[in-house]
Parts: C-alpha cells; sequence; structure tokens
C-alpha cells in the first residue's frame, strides 16, 4: 500500500509519518512545500496550488491524507486560508481523479462550528467566526461535492479540537508556557469548559481510519476529542500539580482581558510584529469549546493516553515537570 501525506513536514504529519514507518508493507510519501527535518529521504517539494506538480507526485498512491493548511490564527494575508485550505482541497481531489484514487483521509477543525456552542456533534449547524474556521468549512464543501460525484470514493474527514503534544508550539503551549513562568492571570472565572485533542491519540485515530475503511464509497465525519473535557481552572490546576508550582487564584474580568487584547493588535499593527497575546486569543481563552465525540467513541477507537497522561507527557517533555 503506498500513502501519501500533503503537509507532512509539521507537527502532526511528522508523528505520522513515525508510526506508519512502523508497519510493514507501507510505502510512504510526503508531499509539502517545506523540506521535512526528520523525514527528507521521502519528502518531494511541492506547493498544494501547483494541480500538475501535484498530479505527477500522486501517481501510485491508494490512501491520500490531507493535512496541508494555513491555521495560526495571524496568518497575513487572510486570502492564504482560501488559496491555500480550499482550493488545495481542490486541487487535491483533481490529482485524485486524474490517478484513480479513491481514499482520502482530510483533517478539519472543530472551527467550523464557531464559539460559545452547545457540545455540537457532527450533525450540528456550522457557523464559523474566523477565516480559518471558514475555509475550513469551504474545504469539506468541496469534499462532499467530489464524493458526491464519485460512489466509489472513500472520504473520511477528521475535526479534531485543539491539538497539543511534546513539540507543538501552538496555542496551548503557549497558555502552558505562561502558566510555568508564573506569569499566568486567569481572564474570566475559568469556568468554561475545553475540548482538547492530544497528538498521539489522533495521529492513532488517522491509523485506525487507514486500516478500517467504510466498505465502498462513502463520506464519513468524525469529531476527535480526548474526553471528559476539562475547566480552564481544571487545566490550570493539573499544570499547577505537574510542575509543582502554587497558581494564583486571582482573575480578572472578560471585558479588560478584551480591552488588553485589542491594544495588543493595534501594537502588533504599528510594529509589524505577531504578538503572543491577541483579542481573538483572549477570546477562544474565555470561550466554551466543547464538543461531542460519541460518534468517535463509537467507533470501536480505544484512545492510548487520558487527557490528563497527555498533558502530563508534553509538561516533562517541554517544561521538566516530573508528575
Amino acid at each position: 500500500m503506498k500513502i501519501s501525506i500533503i503537509g507532512g513536514s509539521g507537527f502532526v504529519g511528522s508523528r505520522l509519518i513515525a508510526r506508519l514507518k512502523e508497519l510493514p508493507d507501507i510505502e510512504l510519501s510526503n508531499i509539502d512545500k517545506q523540506e521535512s527535518r526528520l523525514y527528507p529521504e521521502i519528502t518531494s517539494i511541492a506547493n498544494v496550488l501547483d494541480l500538475e506538480t501535484l498530479t505527477v507526485l500522486l501517481q501510485g498512491t491508494d490512501i491520500v491524507i490531507l493535512l496541508a493548511a494555513e491555521h495560526r490564527d495571524d496568518v497575513s494575508p487572510v486570502s492564504l486560508y482560501y488559496d491555500v485550505n480550499v482550493k488545495g482541497a481542490e486541487n487535491t481531489c483533481l490529482a485524485m481523479e486524474r490517478n484513480g484514487i479513491n481514499r482520502l483521509i482530510f483533517t478539519s477543525s472543530v472551527a467550523v462550528y464557531g464559539l460559545n456552542k452547545t457540545n455540537p456533534d457532527e450533525a450540528s449547524p456550522v457557523d464559523p467566526f474566523n477565516d480559518y474556521g471558514k475555509s475550513k468549512w469551504q474545504a469539506e464543501c468541496v469534499l462532499q461535492t467530489f464524493a458526491a460525484a464519485h460512489q466509489d470514493w472513500n472520504i473520511q474527514v477528521v475535526r479534531p479540537t485543539v491539538l497539543f503534544g511534546e513539540s507543538n508550539r501552538g496555542n496551548v503551549y503557549n497558555l502552558l508556557r505562561q502558566i510555568a513562568s508564573g506569569r499566568f492571570l486567569m481572564i474570566g472565572k475559568g469556568t468554561n469548559k475545553k475540548s482538547m485533542s492530544y497528538i498521539g491519540n489522533i495521529v492513532a485515530f488517522i491509523l485506525f481510519l487507514i486500516e478500517r475503511r467504510n466498505g465502498g464509497g462513502g463520506y464519513c465525519l468524525f469529531n476527535y476529542v480526548d474526553k471528559p473535557d476539562l475547566t480552564t481552572r481544571e487545566l490550570v490546576a493539573i499544570v499547577g500539580k505537574v510542575l509543582h508550582k502554587r497558581i494564583p487564584a486571582i482573575w480578572i474580568p472578560y471585558w479588560i482581558g478584551m480591552a488588553g487584547g485589542y491594544c495588543f493588535d493595534a501594537l502588533s499593527k504599528i510594529t509589524g510584529k505577531k504578538l503572543a497575546i491577541s483579542s481573538v486569543r483572549v477570546k477562544k481563552f474565555c470561550a466554551v469549546t466543547q464538543f461531542d465525540a460519541s460518534k468517535t467513541e463509537a467507533s470501536g477507537f480505544k484512545p492510548e493516553f487520558t487527557l490528563e497522561e497527555g498533558l502530563e507527557r508534553m509538561l516533562r517533555s517541554e517544561f521538566g515537570g516530573i508528575g
């Protein structure tokens, strides 16, 4: 079996390639616009917007795993979200069509649901609040169109919630780093619940989907969350326990935090520098981001780590926690 990963040089892709290399009778290919630090020997440099090159590189492939995406909060210009996430999905499907490939696993995002929703499941309406979420939803629409036109295609879409893990430098890392430094200040009361996904488990779920192909064609959608959900205060408490730090119990009202976020937005615009604090990140920190994962749980998949174990593993790796 030949598996081609598009966008496999980053956080998720590198961990996925490591696991796939452990399996027998698998030929791997990584297509990315940047070199893979860990797996250059299987990496071809190409842009997902280059349809002709993508078509050539996908020859002989049995399964395509599309990870390539613009996902940071501060991508500029915002048109990049739509160029890479939407047009990239379309080009992937066109290249599959030209090569007779009928299996695709695509990582989308729970950002398609928007903020402060009541535990949405896969049948819930979409309401993305930012360009990343909007572009991911539009990419899913592209895949649905191709699936409807190709009855033998098998497309599996995973909507992970916020990902974290060793060597990741995303929003969860930034939060944990602030707590570990002792400079953390809670915005809001911290009672909002946060659905999270540990990298070791999301990679294991993708492997599960590779092996699980639903007989024949079809379009399948899964939320991925490591349950149970934690409140922000519970998350902070776990960090304090693992790192043996006393976390101050004081907090500031949400409106003050948002005002500060807007000030940092203005400063970022004036200086041209990307800052760790922004109004979008304050809004996301204080929002309820809780999602239903009962469909994934019913699939038969068993996570390899509990959520707390995942947090402990990351904290030990990044900050020397000894749990």
